[in-house]
């Protein structure tokens, strides 16, 4: 498994959204295509990662075959999966991983949040353990990709204990919603209402789902194109209403966050008039120019957050996290120097138990020659002595092994005790025994 880890990437940091939209694969596509990748490459420890962000396939390679070759071959096969046969247009947008170390740490820095668009995104870690678990369901992940995935999540787990780079809400849109939970205090579900759908209002709601613990009666849409509307309420389980409502409907909502694109004020105190305000009514106006009139404030019960408030919190929080920057890669570096351990003595493994079972079948023949002569309590005690003398001859070539491995230099000693042993005519799997 060692040098054969492998990964091709597209991500916002090299494809625009409009390509990123034609790539983007759904749980049922991504499952279709990892075993079209089985089927085609014989590829094992298999990943698959599609967000909105990013189209990422992390692989184990059969020693031999020229992985850059592979990596171009799984950037076109996606592409024709997704109906775009003008491949070569399209394989500049793709990064390629062909060293094992590169994909290593490339997948460690995707999943802690280090190349999200909004540096530490709290989102991803859950998306990719959903990636894994369809490895998981699809028989795909193999020792290597378990034990990979378990680290990581740990130093998932590192980074938010040890360090800020989880801390505050490091997005305009992210910032607006933590701040909806702050304003509400103990009300758990306020009425919100979100007008205007525009690339920040999406981003808007896109967060108010994923907080909202699956409950989302409250929350209403109003935009003034009704099909945009209500083509984002039916992915994510909102009330949509109609913009000629608005009276109406900030009227009802507790919250109100308006994201329009419009030369002037959309709600003004014209607009509210005849809005009876009977406890706090918050307005959170992410537009520029902004799209709620200032002097709105001065309606009792009327509390204004314009873009400013919303931004500087965002700073704050996003400079704390860059801040943080270096303590997360420490961890991971340190992360991926045990797992590098872990890999190569993977390789080592098949060797130590073999030469185990060699050993194992040596001390049980020559017990069996003489176990005939033998009493049940001597027989006994011989088996215990010579498990204890198994023990400690073995002892010293596993620590030997694993030392090399270290060193890099394990290869020769393998060949030694396989010469030494005959272990080529010994199973590789490791028999039940106490050493």
């Amino acid at each position: 498994m060692l040098d054969t880890f492998k990964a091709i990437s597209l991500s916002h940091k090299t494809a625009p959204l409009r390509v990123r939209e034609l790539i983007a694969l759904n749980e049922d596509e991504a499952k279709g295509f990892m075993l079209r990748l089985r089927d085609f490459f014989g590829l094992t420890d298999l990943l698959v990662i599609s967000t909105c962000n990013r189209t990422e396939v992390y692989y184990a390679l059969e020693p031999g075959t020229t992985s850059s070759d592979v990596n171009a071959d799984i950037a076109r096969l996606l592409l024709i999966e997704k109906g775009l046969t003008d491949t070569d247009d399209y394989l500049p947008y793709f990064q390629f991983f062909d060293a094992h170390d590169d994909a290593v740490r490339h997948l460690f820095e995707v999943c802690v949040g280090l190349h999200s668009q909004v540096i530490g995104d709290m989102q991803i870690p859950n998306q990719v353990k959903q990636s894994y678990q369809w490895s998981a369901d699809l028989d795909m992940a193999g020792p290597f990709l378990h034990r990979l995935m378990h680290t990581i999540f740990f130093t998932n787990k590192r980074v938010a204990q040890e360090t800020s780079f989880r801390d505050g809400a490091a997005s305009v849109s992210y910032a607006a919603v933590e701040l909806i939970e702050e304003l509400v205090g103990e009300r758990q579900k306020p009425n919100i209402l979100v007008v205007g759908l525009g690339e920040i209002g999406t981003d808007v709601c896109k967060n108010l789902e994923a907080r909202s613990g699956g409950d989302v009666s409250h929350i209403t849409l109003c935009n003034r194109t009704q099909s945009k509307a209500e083509a984002l309420a039916q992915e994510y389980g909102f009330r949509v209403a109609d913009f000629a409502n608005l009276t109406d409907e900030i009227y009802r909502a507790d919250v109100i966050i308006s994201s329009v694109m419009l030369d002037d004020a959309l709600i003004t105190p014209q607009l509210l008039k005849n809005v009876k305000i009977l406890s706090f009514k918050y307005f959170i106006d992410l537009s520029v120019p902004r799209s709620v009139d200032t002097s709105v404030e001065q309606i009792p019960g009327v509390l204004v957050y314009n873009i400013d408030h919303i931004r500087n919190r965002a700073d704050e929080a996003l400079n704390q996290r860059m801040a943080s920057i270096p303590q997360v890669e420490a961890i991971i570096t340190q992360a991926i120097a045990e797992f590098g351990d872990w890999s190569k003595e993977m390789v080592v493994s098949p060797t130590i138990n073999k030469l185990k079972n060699a050993l194992e079948q040596i001390r049980r023949d020559e017990i069996a020659r003489h176990m005939k002569h033998l009493t049940s309590d001597e027989s006994e005690k011989i088996d215990k002595i010579t498990r204890g003398i198994m023990q400690k001859i073995i002892k010293l070539p596993v620590l030997q092994l694993k030392a090399a491995c270290k060193r890099g230099e394990a290869e020769t000693l393998i060949d030694v005790l396989n010469d030494l042993f005959d272990l080529e005519k010994q199973p590789a799997s490791e028999t039940r025994h106490t050493y």
